[in-house]
């Protein structure tokens, strides 16, 4: 059916018949999807047995394989070398059917003493006999040289621009690796981060002595941290908030075949994110719980969370657009007090306010 469905052509209204040959282009938004149901059984051609009684039920059954994939990537984990030939043989022979084979210049079979990477981890077992998980080496290079390009370009920029643009490429991050063995990690790229951000305070500031340049940018803006050398803005009180400060969040193992796609565990997904908190700051969170998640204007809800993003471009995606929809502000002032303030959606602040200007954005 699939087959038949990508070579049916196209036809729009007011023009011809349009015939599609060539497939669906890597990267595309259905490319995922469609690769999932050709893949559909992998496990089972790959030997995969799980135990289906006991304390060990839902989990691999002793001496099988364990094949994690995904979309066209995967891993394979054996008892053994020979049991590693013979799940590639099996593979080889099942995706053969399908016009698809593996990439020779990718696949290899390793012990896990050495170590591989996957989906920017790093696993590895060392001579302790611990298994670790870290962020790879690839996955640190690649956010290193991404944050020194986005600094140089910020060059010129004042220091409410560099936080709205670094602030949730770092919290993104650190928010997907939070899962792993991942302190040391953050400890280093905090260390990166400040001699980036002050390598752009000297350029933005030539004529500017070295303490002035410290006192200007760099305090206590966090008050719950006992650390002067953060990045900020003093004038709104937004702040670079440091990768160290993302708490590990040890990763649960999804039982059997559990899968989000299965409407009878709705339940069991929703408990399951529940667990993890949003990144976000805690004043944010108070708020969020005080209001149900709800926002008191339109009663909808402010965050959409089905399903937690699975990259850190997705969690920045998720950050830059969680500042954007919602917002910060006092709707009215109590009869015996303090003002009451609320989260709500920047739409229906517009709304509200009769206005079209944005409000001030929310730092996360």
């Amino acid at each position: 059916m699939i087959r038949d469905w990508l070579k049916a052509g196209v036809i729009e209204a007011g023009k011809k018949f349009a015939p599609t040959e060539e497939g669906v282009p890597q990267g595309g938004v259905i490319s995922p999807l469609l690769l999932n149901v050709a893949l559909h059984g992998l496990e089972e051609a790959a030997g995969v047995r799980y135990a289906t009684g006991g304390t060990r039920a839902g989990q691999t059954a002793s001496q099988s394989p364990a094949v994690i994939r995904y979309a066209d990537d995967l891993v394979a984990l054996c008892h053994t070398r020979e049991q590693a030939e013979q799940v590639k043989e099996r593979l080889t022979a099942w995706l053969a059917p399908r016009g698809l084979a593996f990439n020779q210049d990718k696949t290899r079979i390793v012990h896990l003493d050495e170590g591989l990477d996957f989906l920017g981890f790093s696993l590895r077992r060392y001579r302790n006999g611990k298994l670790l998980i870290k962020p790879s080496k690839t996955a640190i290079r690649r956010i290193r040289r991404r944050l020194a390009v986005e600094m140089r370009r910020l060059r010129g920029s004042n220091a409410q621009a560099v936080l709205a643009t670094i602030v949730p490429i770092t919290r993104g991050w650190a928010t997907y690796y939070r899962g792993v063995v991942s302190q040391r990690v953050f400890n280093t790229m905090d260390e990166y981060l400040w001699k980036l951000t002050y390598k752009w305070a000297k350029y933005s500031h030539t004529n500017k002595p070295k303490f002035w340049i410290v006192k200007t940018y760099y305090g206590q803006f966090n008050p719950a941290r006992q650390d002067r050398w953060v990045f900020g803005h003093r004038h709104s009180g937004a702040y670079l908030p440091k990768l160290a400060w993302t708490p590990i969040v040890r990763h649960q193992l999804v039982p059997g075949r559990a899968s989000p796609d299965d409407p009878t565990m709705t339940q069991y997904w929703a408990d399951r994110r529940r667990r993890n908190k949003p990144p976000l700051d805690n004043a944010t969170l108070r708020l969020l719980k005080a209001q149900h998640g709800r926002c008191p204007l339109c009663g909808d809800y402010l965050l959409h969370t089905n399903r937690e993003p699975d990259s850190p471009q997705q969690w920045e995606q998720w950050l830059t657009g969680t500042r954007k929809a919602i917002t910060r502000q006092n709707l009215s002032l109590t009869a015996h007090g303090p003002d009451n303030i609320r989260l709500l959606h920047t739409s229906c602040h517009r709304r509200h306010t009769g206005t079209s200007r944005d409000p001030a954005p929310l730092h996360l």
